[in-house]
Parts: structure tokens; sequence; C-alpha cells
């Protein structure tokens, strides 16, 4: 129970953070639905089990890269460029509020899931969030298989929930909105996103 409670605790505290993951899914859900934004959280979501599934077995070699500068350096310039380029591309494209959710697209959803991958995946922040869960839970406290499950199940499920939510709120939202605030919400995000880009470039590359 005491992991289950840990477990929920851990994901809240990912589910009430501002940052790009936040803007890239109440973003989509705005300008294009619940489904491209769900689709945005499912690549979310893989990159992280795929993270914690690579920590879990490989916590010792994972760690060591992670600790390493040189990784740093790189996902920060990669995970910096991924969301300065998503952020340029909101600043440029003008979505319209009239234009009716498309139909289910398998190339459309596929770059919406790719996006979601891509922005979670190469930010350097997120294996430093799950190795140190790793190392706290798995090497400190020594739980493993059925307890290491649960209480990476209890994370995960409560950040599935949590994106969800932001993206079915995102679609509420949008019916109260107008055409210049819907194109107003694109350009913020696209400077967000920049911002966001730029100062992860800087905290992996010159402050450290």
């Amino acid at each position: 129970m005491n992991l289950i409670l840990d477990g929920l605790l851990l994901g809240l505290t990912l589910a009430i953070l501002l940052g790009p993951i936040f803007v890239a899914l109440t973003q989509t859900g705005i300008q294009r639905g619940v489904r491209a934004g769900l689709s945005v959280g499912t690549g979310i979501w893989i990159s992280d089990i795929l993270v914690i599934v690579t920590a879990y077995f490989f916590i010792k070699e994972i760690d060591e890269i992670a600790q390493n500068k040189s990784f740093h350096h790189w996902m920060g310039w990669i995970g910096g460029l991924i969301l300065i380029i998503f952020g340029i591309i909101s600043l440029v494209k003008k979505p319209k509020l009239d234009e009716k959710i498309p139909a289910f697209n398998a190339k459309s959803y596929a770059g919406y899931w790719t996006k979601g991958f891509a922005v979670n995946f190469f930010n350097p922040f997120t294996f430093v969030f799950w190795i140190s869960v790793m190392t706290t839970y798995v090497i400190g406290k020594k739980i493993d298989g059925p307890d290491a499950t649960l209480l990476f199940g209890s994370i995960m499920f409560t950040i599935i929930v949590t994106d969800s939510l932001k993206v079915v709120l995102a679609k509420l939202i949008r019916k109260k909105l107008k055409q210049n605030h819907i194109v107003l919400f694109g350009k913020l995000a696209g400077i967000i996103l920049i911002t966001f880009g730029l100062v992860l470039i800087l905290r992996t590359n010159v402050w450290n």
C-alpha cells in the first residue's frame, strides 16, 4: 500500500509541473482535439515506459551514462533543438477554429505520437527523474519484481490519468475560444516551447 501511495505522489508531482510536456498536450488538445492530444500523450507514456524498463534492467550502466557530462551535453542540444523546432512551427502555423476535427489519419496521428515521444525522450531530465526513483527504491530500498511493478505502475497510472484529463479539459476550453484566441494560444505555446528549448540547452551545456 505504501508503494502505491508513493507512486501516486510521484506521479502527481510530475503532473503539476508546467513544462514542455504540459504545453505539448494542451496545445494539441485545443487545436486538434482529444484523439490528437492523446496521441501525443501515448508517445510520452511509451517513452517513459521505455526509460523505466531500460533503467530497471541496466540501472548501473544507465546511471553511469546519465551522470556523464557528455550525455547531458548532447541530450540537452537534441532536446532543446526539438523544442525550438516545434515552437517555431507553432509560431508560423495558423490554426483555424472553425475547421472540423479531421477524421482519423494514420500519418498525422503518427506525427502527434512522434511529437510526444521526442519531446519527452530527448529531455535529459526524464532520465534523471526515473533514474532517481530507480536508485531510491530499487537500489536503496531493494524492491524488485512485483513491488517494483506496483510502484512504477502506480506512477504511470497517475501520469496517464492526469495527462488525459489535461487533454480533455483543453478540448473543453476550445469550445469557449474564438479564432483570435486560438491563434494567440498557438503563438504563446510556440514562444514557451522555444524558451524551454533555449533553457534546456543552457542548463545542460552552460550552467553545468
